[in-house]
């Protein structure tokens, strides 16, 4: 069966002080029907990838909540998994039509974060961490630092090198119209950022951001036929224990290891076939373990394949989100996954504008919830 992605559309991300979650939804949702040029009515369902609404905005209806917003009375899902909300909805959507249940299904992924107070964002996101971790005060920041830590003893690792992640990701970011942040930035530059816990520095993190990103999928033959021709070849999942104690090694995320061999099995191709993808660089130092984790690097090498540009705009291995990933981005956690997923289709259909990758013809994403419980890796190609 073809499952393409006919339609599509994400909002700039950033701090959106004047914009409201129902007009961050509505104004994906008319935009992505304007993409595939189709009606409201011929939508079937409508997934909504959210992680905090719940526990920030004292909202947890959000399927009926958007439903009824978007004017569409369709059975309707939320769909909640960390960081990785986005990601796990469209995996439901794309088995829901896969099961024959639907033909058209739409996947909303917002996030509205910046309306709250810094510690009442920080203290939300951990409820995707563990009883231990939330107890002993720990954040994401220090459970990453604690990974980092690891990772640079074992590989012999600078922080300088690991500075070159962001680097990156702010050049790519910078030639992204939507990005929360447009602006170069220099290893100087991060490494006289403030420190936020060892050895991980404000420029090693991603921002806490609004934003809402929507995809239209459909096995339709009728819309496929109208479609520009991308189609999701693998959509895949993989978990693992919510905390780190007790993980046998911190240096990789065996979510995203599983979830990947099983894409790469479904789509009948290896990872060196990867023209360009969008991986989850909450922090500096997931994006090194995430290029080794998709086989992209091999292991201890993911930072230098960084630092030496060879997943940089311009280089001919795979390009590394070129959309500026979450650094550079942005990462309203419930929309990342979406918006992953967008820029690979507008990669695939050659409309990326100035950061392009040339000749793509095969995309994928990487979706990490939480410090590597849940992951979702999904490939496209056209």
């Amino acid at each position: 069966m073809k499952i393409g992605v006919i339609g599509y559309s994400t909002t700039e991300f950033g701090e959106l002080w004047d914009r409201s979650p129902r007009d961050l939804s509505r104004e994906v949702f008319l935009n992505s029907l304007k993409g595939a040029r189709l009606e409201a009515a011929k939508i079937e369902a409508l997934y909504v990838g959210n992680m905090l609404a719940g526990i920030l905005g004292n909202q947890a209806n959000l399927a009926s909540f958007y439903a009824e917003e978007l004017g569409i009375a369709v059975p309707s899902v939320r769909v909640e998994a960390a960081c990785a909300s986005g990601s796990v909805a469209l995996h439901n959507a794309v088995q829901s039509v896969k099961a024959g249940l639907y033909k058209t299904v739409m996947v909303l992924g917002i996030e509205k974060m910046t309306d709250h107070t810094q510690d009442e964002v920080i203290a939300g996101l951990m409820a995707a961490g563990s009883d231990e971790e939330r107890a002993s005060g720990i954040t994401f920041a220090g459970l990453y630092a604690l990974i980092a830590q690891t990772y640079m003893k074992k590989y012999g690792i600078s922080e300088e090198d690991l500075a070159e992640i962001p680097v990156k990701n702010h050049f790519h970011g910078s030639l992204n119209p939507k990005a929360q942040f447009r602006n170069l930035i220099t290893v100087e530059q991060v490494m006289k950022s403030a420190r936020i816990s060892d050895p991980l520095k404000l420029l090693d993190c991603s921002p806490i951001s609004d934003g809402a990103s929507a995809v239209i999928i459909s096995s339709d033959s009728k819309l496929l036929a109208k479609s520009k021709g991308v189609t999701i070849v693998a959509s895949q999942l993989g978990t693992d224990s919510v905390g780190l104690c007790g993980r046998e090694d911190l240096t990789t995320l065996k979510s995203a290891v599983s979830a990947s061999k099983k894409a790469y099995a479904e789509a009948s191709i290896k990872a060196h076939e990867v023209a360009v993808a969008e991986v989850h660089d909450c922090f500096s130092i997931a994006e090194a373990i995430a290029l080794e984790d998709l086989s992209f690097s091999k292991k201890g090498m993911g930072v230098l394949d960084v630092k030496n540009g060879k997943v940089t705009l311009g280089s001919s291995g795979v390009i590394i989100n070129p959309s500026g990933g979450l650094k550079a981005c942005g990462h309203p956690v419930g929309a990342t996954g979406i918006k992953q997923v967008i820029e690979i289709a507008m990669q695939l259909e050659g409309v990326a504008g100035k950061r392009q990758v040339k000749n793509a013809t095969i995309g994928l994403t990487h979706n990490v919830g939480g410090s590597g419980a849940v992951a979702g890796v999904h490939i496209l190609r056209i």
